[in-house]
This record gives C-alpha cells, sequence and structure tokens, in this order.
C-alpha cells in the first residue's frame, strides 16, 4: 500500500540554507541592478521616448537585462543615446551591430539587449503629436477602470 503525505518534511534547524548560486546579495548582482539603473535613468531623462512608448518593460535574463518597448523609436536610435550619455565615464560598449529592431550593448559588463516591436523612429515620432502616448492618460485618478489601481492595491483602497 502507498501512503503519501500531505506535507514536505521539514528541514533541521541545524541544515544550512540553501542559497541560490545567482544570490541578489552578491557583488555581481549589485552591479547588473546599477547598470540597469543607469540605463532606466538615461532613457528617464529623454521626454521623447519616454512619452512615445507605450508598453516599456524590462526583465532579467541570466547575467544579462532585456528592455523591450513597443512603437517609439528604433532599437539602433535607442543604443546610440544609450552610448552618447554613458560612454564619457567609460561604462558602454556595443556588443554587436544594432539595427532598427534589436541592438545589444555592455553597461558595465553587463549585457543589456534592446528590442523594439513596431518601432517608428524618432524622426516620425516627432513628426506626429497624435503618435505620443500620454503618461498623464495612464495616471489620470479621475477616470475609472475596470481593475484597481497599484496605489490603491498598497494602501489597501
Amino acid at each position: 500500500m502507498l501512503v503519501r503525505r500531505k506535507h514536505a518534511l521539514r528541514p533541521s534547524r541545524d541544515a544550512p540554507v540553501p542559497r541560490a548560486r545567482d544570490d541578489d546579495l552578491s557583488d555581481a548582482a549589485a552591479r547588473r541592478y546599477e547598470a540597469l539603473g543607469r540605463v532606466m535613468a538615461v532613457l528617464s531623462g529623454e521626454a521623447d521616448f519616454i512619452e512615445s512608448c507605450r508598453d516599456l518593460t524590462w526583465w532579467r535574463g541570466y547575467d544579462s537585462w532585456h528592455l523591450e518597448w513597443r512603437d517609439g523609436p528604433f532599437a539602433s536610435e535607442v543604443a546610440a543615446l544609450l552610448r552618447e550619455h554613458l560612454e564619457e565615464a567609460g561604462l558602454v560598449t556595443a556588443a554587436a551591430p544594432g539595427n532598427d529592431a534589436c541592438a545589444v550593448l555592455e553597461v558595465m559588463g553587463v549585457r543589456v539587449e534592446l528590442r523594439a516591436i513596431d518601432p517608428m523612429g524618432r524622426a516620425r515620432v516627432r513628426q506626429r503629436p497624435d503618435s505620443f502616448w500620454r503618461l498623464a492618460e495612464a495616471l489620470d485618478t479621475t477616470r475609472r477602470t475596470n481593475t484597481r489601481h497599484p496605489w490603491e492595491t498598497l494602501l489597501g483602497g
């Protein structure tokens, strides 16, 4: 007869706590997060980039960061912008030649992969005033939506 346990066995109190190989408290992890912070600081200072991108997302890969957006500038334009701002401090190098859809940089030794989905390019974005996605519209608290806003969740509302 097979007997199943409902609960897993608990480790003893003297057993060492298992640590992930890629611990978020290591120096390498700190460098990865600092590289992302520097990239995002440059991009947040560029109003036409932030306002023209509809879905800016980023996620951590294995020893890299991936940034992806819809509409907005070409990936090569964003890579040039990052090189312009971070090159003087010696923090960035081009890891691979970029094109309109993809570009790869090394920021502080961390690989940053840029991907543009359906890009328009900065010149076209500037010509069309209706192409800007307005961040103010997304943060408008007077409009009611079916879902809870993030701050409502945090405040328990």
